[in-house]
């Protein structure tokens, strides 16, 4: 063969062959990508995880534990919620109390057994509405006693705000101090108000008379001076 018609074979360009990635690196790189794929999902889910468990511990740790003779779980929803004021109706039994009175005594529901007895609650005493309604209790408490009911007045007041009071009208009827609001939670004397268009916690005029069975007779709410111990003494005649 000639020189001339011998023709040198075309060579790849070194070029080109540096671009065409082998079968082992693509392989490399795909299995670089899907381990940080799963890496990433499996911190995504072990967040995901914490998460919920974070809101479910809650409500585990609210569970009562049986071995501390906790009540069951139907006594909390006939319980009344916290900072709310029991309802009284006519038939209940009259909660038990037990609290101070003017001159230093105590007095409880026990010491009246066997006797009616009204309980007129009332917001501060030595007020105008106050002092009138204390003023007619105590006038008409004889005419209470010829019923064989007797007649007990309470608020939130101190034992020496009560004595004041007392001596300065000249009030026959024991007084209670329920510093704590205890006694008026228990007999729904103690709840929202609103006054000047202003809303707050306070003690709502209120009267209950008892019979002498220890169960509710009557009960009066948001009360009206005017004419109510005449009214209430008109039940107690009645019962």
């Amino acid at each position: 063969m000639s020189k001339k018609t011998r023709k040198k074979s075309p060579k790849t360009p070194a070029r080109g062959r540096a671009r065409a990635p082998s079968t082992a690196s693509t392989e490399r790189k795909h299995q670089t990508k899907h381990a940080k794929s799963g890496s990433a999902t499996t911190v995504k889910s072990s967040k995901r995880a914490a998460s919920e468990a974070s809101h479910k511990a809650p409500s585990k740790r609210l569970r009562p534990s049986k071995s501390a003779g906790a009540a069951p779980s139907n006594a909390a929803a006939a319980s009344p919620p916290a900072g709310k004021s029991s309802v009284l109706a006519a038939g209940a039994k009259a909660p038990a109390f037990r609290l101070p009175r003017d001159g230093g005594n105590t007095v409880s529901l026990a010491d009246y057994a066997g006797t009616k007895l009204v309980l007129f609650f009332y917001p501060r005493a030595d007020t105008p509405g106050c002092t009138k309604e204390a003023i007619d209790f105590s006038r008409l408490r004889n005419a209470f006693a010829e019923t064989q009911t007797e007649v007990l007045g309470i608020s939130a007041d101190p034992l020496k705000a009560q004595e004041s009071f007392r001596d300065k009208h000249k009030l026959s009827v024991p007084l209670i101090s329920d510093c704590q609001h205890e006694m008026l939670e228990a007999y729904g004397a103690w709840g929202e108000k609103s006054l000047y268009g202003r809303t707050f916690q306070g003690i709502i005029r209120t009267t209950v008379l008892i019979g002498a069975d220890g169960r509710i007779i009557k009960v009066w709410r948001n009360v009206r001076v005017d004419g109510h111990a005449e009214a209430v003494l008109e039940e107690a005649r009645a019962a």
